[in-house]
């Protein structure tokens, strides 16, 4: 199977090498090229492509901004973000906004080949430098209540713990407890790390994440 994939950048000696290796590679069609997000949303609008690898940040329209949009103009279309930045909160915020991938620039070539092809499939990935970073010691989803598991939803979906305590009708204390329980257990250090190891560790889904 061929994937179609459009290609936005706007530093030219990145978007010329990745175009350069999509091109030799016979499973990777390059249907369109872009430099800003505007020129992106109309290449996505109209090929349609399997894949759209966005920079996280262009002049015009940022890849996060876009990748909310893509939903609308090409809802076949996944979309990989690539990055210079493994700050978390750049990997959660695309992927709330609808990215399935997160490739750092400093990635090879193999990898960003293996991202298109998991994401293309139906996954969802994680540039290995980000993976690695978020690793859990000995965890297992059966560690996190199932009161747990939903205050920490929740929390990842931009809710403060006083919403949280609101929703589900306990106290702001207790929310506290719970965050504080969960980032225990996973081995993190705030509420990102924590989200990003529950989707590592499927204690929640991407889609239930979107919702």
């Amino acid at each position: 199977m061929v994937i179609r994939i459009v290609l936005a950048d706007d530093h030219p000696l990145t978007r010329v090498g990745i175009r350069d290796y999509l091109l030799k590679e016979e499973e990777f069609e390059l249907v369109g090229e872009a430099s800003d997000g505007i020129e992106a949303g109309r290449l996505i609008e109209n090929k349609k492509p399997d894949i759209a690898l966005l920079d996280i940040r262009m002049p015009g329209e940022s890849g996060v901004s876009l990748a909310r949009k893509v939903r609308e103009l090409s809802p076949s279309t996944a979309v990989i973000m690539l990055t210079s930045y493994d700050a978390q909160q750049y990997v959660l915020s695309s992927l709330k906004a609808g990215a399935k991938g997160f490739v750092l620039k400093t990635a090879t070539p193999e990898d960003l080949a293996r991202a298109i092809r998991i994401v293309a499939s139906g996954g969802l990935y994680l540039d290995s430098e980000v993976s690695q970073a978020m690793e859990g010691p000995g965890f297992s989803p059966e560690n996190l209540s199932s009161r747990e598991r939903e205050v920490l939803l929740e929390a990842a979906r931009g809710l403060s713990s006083k919403e949280i305590a609101g929703k589900l009708y306990i106290s702001e204390r207790t929310v506290q407890t719970h965050l504080g329980s969960i980032y225990d257990k996973l081995g993190a250090k705030n509420k990102t790390e924590a989200m990003l190891l529950a989707l590592k560790y499927g204690v929640v889904s991407l889609e239930e994440l979107l919702e």
